[in-house]
């Protein structure tokens, strides 16, 4: 039995590729680059687009095969509205029925496919089951609805799909919108809030995404969807406030009127000079927990990781990356966390 990773060479992708090899088992990542990683010497790469069906021939699947799809566009870099369907479409749906088809044409089984919370829209009722109605704000989460459906589809013909639904993805190598952010806090300026910021931010690490797709093989690959989300997440402002200590910066918290804002970023958005997507701004005020229950109490998962630390762990990459290229000398980073 192999496992193999499409879209393998991103952040989640990288750690779960260690963990299996770590644990003896045969891996194969699949994706259109390769990093320098260690345990590239201990698994098969395969230069892959999933956009591209004739590229599946490259991939031998068995039958008894694990298989994983890791690829994704997601809302970073920000594109404008005219934009959106060509970016997200290709990889988020398109590239998944490749995978499928793939898989059906070599009789394989069992998939752990990641999608997102942001199928969920607007927070209706909190914390947010599985079950709460699905409502994307735009193409982004359209998209990721779209391949559950093709989900629900496949499993009714025999196949055993585990579908996980992540909260803002951070840590190495996850840095997307967060740059903007750590920029104002390198440079002393007002950290703006959408709202008071009492509500709470949730992050979820790549290292317990990861966990989680292992032990979704472990389990079997139940035919169900998941939320992944960290645990007791703080108030926004309380977030942001200890970065903003840990920085050593001379920054502040700044709260905003949230209805004005997002109309102004609305106007924004619709002359095509877009500051965020809507699929972010518009819930940024609400209070969107997810609830993670279902993931503990069927797969024996649990989020390791704290959103202070993350964010800061987040934070010293960001730091460490401009240090590299010598683009200005680092802020303090007292207090060093890492994820």
């Amino acid at each position: 039995m192999k496992h193999i990773l499409f879209g393998g060479d991103g952040a989640v992708g990288r750690v779960l590729a260690a963990r299996l090899v770590k644990d003896g088992e045969d891996v194969v990542v699949c994706d259109i680059s390769k990093g320098d990683v260690p345990h590239y010497a201990n698994c098969r790469f395969i230069d892959l687009d999933v956009t591209d069906k004739e590229h599946f021939a490259k991939v031998d699947i068995a039958a008894d095969d694990m298989v994983y799809n890791l690829s994704a566009k997601t809302l970073s870099p920000l594109q404008v509205r005219a934009n959106r369907h060509a970016f997200f479409w290709p990889v988020n749906y398109w590239g998944t029925d490749n995978i499928i088809n793939k898989m059906v044409d070599s009789d394989a089984t069992r998939l752990v496919h990641y999608t997102t919370d942001m199928i969920y829209g607007h927070t209706f009722t909190g914390p947010l089951t599985e079950e709460h109605p699905a409502n994307p704000l735009g193409d982004y989460g359209l998209s990721k609805l779209k391949t559950e459906e093709l989900a629900a589809h496949w499993r009714k013909r025999g196949m055993n799909i585990s579908i996980f639904r992540p909260r803002l993805v951070i840590g190495p190598g996850r840095l997307g919108i967060l740059s903007k952010l750590f920029k104002l806090v390198d440079y002393h300026l007002p950290v703006p809030m959408i709202g008071s910021g009492r509500n709470p931010y949730q992050f979820i690490s790549v290292f317990d995404c990861a966990e989680a797709a292992r032990l979704a093989w472990k389990a079997g690959v139940p035919n169900e969807a998941y939320n992944l989300g960290s645990d007791n997440p703080p108030p926004v402002r309380k977030l942001l406030r200890d970065l903003i200590d840990h920085a050593g910066s001379k920054s502040f918290v700044l709260p905003t009127p949230a209805w004005a804002v997002k109309r102004t970023l609305d106007l924004f958005d619709l002359v095509n000079l877009p500051i965020m997507d809507p699929e972010q701004y518009l819930i940024a005020d609400e209070m969107c927990i997810l609830d993670c229950s279902k993931a503990k109490e069927q797969l024996g998962w649990a989020a390791e990781y704290r959103d202070e630390d993350m964010l800061i762990a987040a934070y010293d990459e960001y730091r460490e990356g401009l240090s590299s290229s010598k683009n200005e000398a680092p802020v303090s980073t007292k207090h060093k966390a890492t994820i």
